[in-house]
């Protein structure tokens, strides 16, 4: 998580300068240091040895990204969304996170991340009934909103209103993956998926994460607008993770941390990619990219391969972690998760590839079609944005792809995660 962020900071930093300076955006000073004021919190989650600094480096992270969501503010959509981010985020984590670090600390007297978890002496004994210990895992996966479970992932497509650059960070760097790093950390390290499985605890969250991926994947059929479909395709494919934390078994979560690499460079693409058109061509809607690819032929590229990414589709970083999601599912004979990736991944090609083949193998819209203010660009010369964005969106384009032929960097720190949990 510590090498995904910090490498694609550096990307994401070079894009926002292109980006805030093209758009002449405001404020721009106050932006940047809430960007590293989150990059700091980021690593506080990262490498944090205990609950408690994971909880105070999560909450850190909600308020300093609060500023770059209302970046817009006063307008009403900015301050709309900044409540909703804000609002979510910080009252699953009071009210449902942090009782269930008083219950663990309570019942086993530590809140250290050690192998196994900390629960196996409590529940050896008694003292922690299956029951309880299975609503204290439970506790904190609602507890962690920032993982976009459903129904607490309606801040996500919120937050659309902030600039792109922001909406990369929310969306493959920063807080979502914060939320499924989170779920990963604490289910193998505090909670112990191993005694999940032993004592019946935590079913319920393969099937809760199965209809979110289900459920989000056919949401973003019907968005026209394109950085709302994208926000709903992040929600699917972080549920993707979760998905494999919920195997309750090595292999699930091997995958799971593979995907989170995975879908960090898919989707900082598909960002950087639609911000690139924005800044442009100022087009926000899918319906609005007739021919555009003919103009902006690097942005489009990559935008591209990080739809097949998303899709699971060679030779993309996605198809790696997929496959091993999908080996994990059939291996351990859970077939549920079998028949929701099967349908995600078809549900994916369904609203991705339809952009792909606007852009490239349709012809551009007349001057005249630029009928109502949001398209007043539409056919209109442009090229591409300027060259910050250019590079960052080609570069972040060419991780994923790199990854499909050189996965061992990710690979290698999954498997060793897998290591350290009980089989």
């Amino acid at each position: 998580y510590a090498l995904i962020a910090s490498g694609l900071w550096i990307l994401n930093s070079i894009y926002s300068t292109g980006y805030m300076r093209g758009n002449r955006e405001s404020h721009q000073t106050r932006f940047y240091l809430c960007f590293a004021l989150s990059i700091a919190s980021v690593m506080g989650i990262a490498f944090s040895a205990n609950m408690l600094t994971l909880f105070i480096c999560y909450e850190t992270l909600s308020l300093v990204t609060y500023p770059l969501v209302t970046h817009k503010a006063p307008k009403p959509a900015a301050v709309r969304a900044g409540r909703t981010y804000l609002g979510i985020l910080v009252s699953a984590s009071v009210l449902l996170m942090l009782p269930a670090m008083v219950g663990t600390w309570m019942y086993t007297g530590s809140l250290d991340f050690v192998h196994g978890g900390v629960f196996g002496e409590a529940l050896a004994d008694g003292s922690v009934p299956p029951w309880l210990f299975g609503f204290i895992f439970f506790l904190f996966m609602y507890g962690i909103a920032k993982a976009a479970l459903m129904p607490f992932h309606r801040w996500l497509p919120a937050a659309m209103v902030a600039p792109t650059p922001v909406s990369a960070l929310l969306h493959a760097v920063a807080v979502v993956k914060a939320g499924v790093f989170s779920v990963c950390k604490i289910s193998t390290y505090l909670i112990g998926v191993d005694k999940l499985a032993e004592f019946g605890q935590g079913g319920w969250l393969l099937y809760a994460a199965g209809i979110s991926v289900v459920a989000a994947s056919f949401i973003a059929l019907f968005q026209d607008n394109l950085k709302r479909r994208l926000a709903c395709s992040t929600v699917s494919q972080l549920s993707y993770i979760t998905m494999g934390a919920a195997m309750l078994n090595p292999l699930g979560m091997m995958a799971a941390a593979m995907h989170i690499a995975a879908h960090a460079f898919g989707k900082i693409t598909l960002f950087f990619a639609a911000g690139s058109i924005y800044t442009a061509a100022h087009k926000t809607k899918v319906s609005e990219l007739d021919g555009i690819g003919r103009r902006m032929p690097f942005t489009m590229g990559a935008f591209t391969i990080g739809c097949l990414s998303m899709i699971g589709l060679p030779p993309t970083a996605g198809f790696i972690s997929k496959w091993m999601l999908l080996g994990a599912a059939w291996t351990t004979e859970q077939y549920f998760a079998v028949g929701v990736l099967v349908v995600s991944t078809l549900l994916n090609a369904a609203y991705f590839l339809p952009i792909i083949h606007r852009a490239f193998f349709r012809a551009p819209p007349p001057p005249s079609a630029a009928s109502d203010e949001s398209s007043t660009a539409a056919g209109v010369p442009h090229g591409e944005a300027p060259w910050p964005i250019v590079v960052a969106v080609t570069g972040t384009a060419a991780c994923a792809a790199t990854v499909f032929f050189y996965p061992s960097v990710f690979a290698d720190l999954a498997f060793a995660l897998m290591r350290g949990m009980p089989t």
